[in-house]
């Protein structure tokens, strides 16, 4: 038993530091592999969970909670025993995650997404202005709606607007992103249509499920919760090998 023990933690250290490698930052990260010392040893294993907290993915978006639960899995025991986990076949699994108000504020005021969001040309009263748009608020007011404000500064006429709309955001039929629907502006101006589908793309590729798969995973968004303050995802998993440091 001591030794099956140590197998397992051998095997969830590997797969941690795997896991890890993919991040940009990981306040806690733990992976628990359940398995039995024989079927370990010939390199079944009943399930592996993973729980995380305070992890930022890909274009600097940090998801509060992170949770993994894969089926049973079988790896080659060999490369395992020599710190390399590989899958003999793929696993389906269950992913949980949690995102804050506050970190998709965060994201979308990112380097790389206002980068984005600066000199747009849009279309006023027949001529093409520059817009770019300084500010982005990302706010989760209410159950099942987003709502997004920005500040807008006109450059030929140095003006400065503000754009203020709410929005559903819907699970596309890909099961891979959330897009948002029912758009309803809250403030008139004349630059809602184009002002706003620069600020909505944003927001979609954001909350593009992808930017949580690991390499070797693809996803599919099972639920989609939106509650004050926090945007909950379930997703279902297929898991082709485990990510290696």
């Amino acid at each position: 038993m001591k030794s099956a023990g140590a197998g397992e933690q051998a095997i969830n250290n590997i797969a941690k530091a795997g896991i890890e490698a993919t991040l940009d930052n990981a306040e806690s990260l733990e992976v628990d592999l359940h398995s039995n010392p024989l079927d370990l040893m010939q390199g079944e294993i009943d399930s592996v969970s993973v729980k995380g907290e305070g992890l930022v993915m890909q274009k600097e978006l940090r998801a509060d909670k992170l949770r993994i639960e894969t089926n049973d899995i079988s790896i080659n025991s060999i490369k395992a025993a020599m710190g390399n986990i590989e899958l003999s076949k793929p696993t389906d699994a269950r992913m949980l995650v949690v995102l804050k108000e506050t970190d998709l504020q965060n994201a979308f005021n990112c380097e790389y997404v206002r980068d984005k969001l600066q000199n747009l040309k849009i279309d006023l009263d027949g001529e093409q202005v520059t817009a770019k748009i300084e500010q982005v608020n990302f706010l989760l007011p209410d159950i099942g709606k987003v709502k997004l404000e920005a500040n807008v500064h006109l450059v030929e006429t140095d003006q400065n607007e503000k754009i203020s709309l709410t929005a559903i955001p819907e699970i596309d039929n890909e099961g891979n992103c959330i897009n948002l629907k029912s758009i309803e502006y809250l403030q008139d101006t004349k630059y809602n249509t184009a002002v706003a589908k620069a600020i909505i793309d944003s927001a979609e590729e954001i909350l593009d499920l992808r930017n949580f798969e690991l390499d070797t995973m693809s996803l599919r968004v099972r639920k989609l919760d939106v509650n004050l303050g926090k945007l909950t995802i379930e997703a279902d998993a297929e898991i082709t090998d485990f990510p290696n440091a």
